[in-house]
């Protein structure tokens, strides 16, 4: 039986982009991640191309492929743009050609949208903001917050980061630079999540994950149960960019055999007994 939370050779996927709610400048980071996941064969992205705030989204959409589809705003407040993408993604189901969908925005319209997505057997992802509504989050079998997909020092808007490189470079030179503090940006707009609520996490994830005679969990299966319990977990949430590094940092409360080695992995874990 195929992993739905993984890379499946023959699952086609739909990546429709909400322009009015998504940020162009990290399209390579969204595509590389849907990607991790199946082949993303149509690409679109909604909006009023007319309107001056989305001129930057030009040059991405070439060098992308990406087909953009015109939505004039017809009423002043109103957002038509979630209208067009739920009717194409309606579209694009009934037609058969996808087997899964990636709906790119933090808006929680679109929460019915995923959940009849995943009525029809088909995988839905999201990405978006780690502000975006539970509701839509758990509407999706995987949500990766872009927060994730960036490095640190990259979140701060790029003139901030220019404007103090400048000063700094024309300061006295008697006065010592401290370039380091630029890049010390928090990864996520809010607190992460603490310890206490991981541990929980993982201990509902063994007790749906297949467990050996001594209770050893693969390393594969216990991330599909975690993502299946949470659709936004990601080990990069807590700073980790695997979540075999994550498993091992946690070495008082779980124990870890085996090594990841070129091809599958080895790895297995299972919880400490701290009664």
């Amino acid at each position: 039986m195929n992993n739905q939370t993984t890379f499946t050779p023959e699952r086609r996927i739909a990546m429709l982009i909400d322009g009015d709610n998504a940020q162009h400048s990290l399209l390579k980071q969204m595509f590389e991640e849907a990607s991790r996941y199946g082949d993303v064969t149509i690409r679109r992205a909604y909006g009023d191309w007319t309107e001056p705030n989305l001129a930057n989204w030009r040059p991405v959409m070439l060098a992308h492929a990406i087909q953009p589809i015109q939505q004039w705003r017809y009423t002043t407040g109103k957002n038509a743009t979630d209208s067009a993408l739920i009717i194409d993604a309606m579209d694009i189901l009934y037609s058969g050609t996808v087997q899964g969908f990636c709906i790119v925005s933090s808006d929680s319209d679109y929460t019915r949208l995923c959940t009849r997505i995943r009525e029809s057997g088909l995988f839905v992802m999201g990405i978006g903001r780690n502000k975006t509504p539970e509701a839509f989050i758990n509407a999706c079998n995987i949500f990766v917050y872009l927060e994730n997909l960036i490095q640190s020092a990259e979140i701060k808007a790029p003139a901030t980061v220019k404007k103090t490189a400048t000063i700094t470079k024309s300061s006295d030179a008697k006065t010592p630079a401290e370039p380091k503090t630029i890049a010390k940006t928090p990864p996520m707009a809010k607190s992460e999540p603490s310890q206490k609520d991981l541990l929980n996490l993982l201990q509902r994830a063994f007790d749906i994950a297949i467990q050996d005679d001594e209770g050893w969990v693969h390393l594969g299966p216990l991330g599909s149960a975690l993502q299946r319990i949470e659709p936004s977990f990601d080990s990069r949430t807590y700073g980790f960019r695997s979540l075999s590094l994550l498993v091992k940092s946690l070495s008082k409360q779980v124990e870890v055999k085996g090594a990841k080695k070129t091809g599958a992995s080895t790895i297995y874990v299972r919880m400490k007994d701290l009664s």
